[in-house]
């Protein structure tokens, strides 16, 4: 069974989009959805601001969230931020991302223990209570010693 390709109109298919991470544009295609020029895009490497995918030959290729990025960077310099501004920013902004990220995988971790903590206060409260001590068993009935010593 063949996979059906969307089409529009006229019976020509349309190509599924790329993912967001997929290195298809060329830099002279990113610096037109940009409104950049091609060797500020070269800058913005060497710089370290952008990493380009490359293809075999060494040729840039532009993803999605390049390009995202690319536009960033030029609305803060447009805005008369300087790079090492932009720079700065974007760092504080991968920061704040990734704490994000630890904070819902702790508040995750968090509601999970409290989940288990009541499952097992509940089980305790239906249960009844056992020693603490595991090698002490309690009594069973008839078969209690007492020790009785005589005060002197």
């Amino acid at each position: 069974m063949s996979a059906r390709v969307p089409s529009y109109g006229g019976g020509r298919p349309v190509a599924p989009a790329p993912a967001p991470d997929a290195a298809v544009y060329v830099i002279s295609v990113a610096a037109e959805l940009t409104g950049l020029h091609p060797q500020t895009l070269r800058t913005y490497e060497r710089m370290g601001l952008i990493t380009p995918g490359r293809t075999g030959g060494g040729g840039r290729r532009y993803s999605h969230r390049d390009i995202e990025l690319l536009r960033t960077i030029a609305d803060l310099t447009g805005s008369g931020i300087g790079i090492e501004g932009v720079r700065r920013i974007l760092e504080l902004e991968n920061k704040v991302e990734a704490l994000s990220a630890r904070n819902e995988e702790l508040a995750a971790e968090l509601a999970a223990t409290r989940d288990a903590l009541r499952e097992a206060v509940a089980v305790r409260r239906t249960s009844p209570p056992a020693s603490r001590v595991p090698a002490i068993r309690p009594p069973e009935v008839g078969q209690s010693v007492v020790v009785w010593r005589r005060g002197r």
